[in-house]
């Protein structure tokens, strides 16, 4: 790329982002590591992200959480009814917790609604509509996204 190219590039981008907290290039550090964003929900995610498609970046995430509860479940769902399916806390195809305390029941059962919320509140309006977001809101969606993977990966079944 040539470096009129370059320079023209990062000028628009700025100008795109006004008024949104920069990176800048000096910086070793990505905001991604700064809010510890899991490396799945990152790979699916980091370069929508990078290059200013927030929005996209946190729908990206979003629809991976789903396709990953629905692989593991073996569910043929999606959405808010696969997570409620998925999560049930009389019955899941998903275990969180041991359930055999009240604690670990609603455990489970926040999650369930934490997971189904999330896909009717984060995922599907990015979905469905065009949408524009700041980076602090797809960055609060994406550690939002990581903390519901981390809670899956330590599932206790399957």
């Amino acid at each position: 790329m040539s470096e009129t190219f370059s320079f023209f590039e990062r000028i628009t981008r700025t100008a795109k982002n006004i008024g949104e907290p920069v990176v800048s290039e000096g910086e070793s550090i990505h905001p991604f590591d700064e809010r510890n964003i899991h490396s799945d929900i990152a790979g699916v995610s980091i370069k929508l992200f990078d290059d200013g498609h927030y929005a996209q970046a946190t729908f990206e995430a979003f629809k991976y959480i789903d396709n990953q509860v629905k692989a593991i479940s073996g569910i043929e769902d999606t959405g808010f009814s696969l997570m409620m399916n998925a999560f049930n806390e009389t019955g899941p195809k998903i275990k969180l917790t041991d359930l055999k305390t009240m604690s670990d029941k609603d455990e489970q059962k926040g999650f369930r609604y934490v997971f189904a919320g999330t896909m009717s509140g984060i995922r599907n309006p990015r979905g469905h509509d065009n949408r524009i977001d700041p980076i602090d809101m797809c960055l609060d969606h994406l550690s939002v996204a990581s903390v519901l993977f981390r809670a899956l990966e330590a599932r206790k079944a399957p």
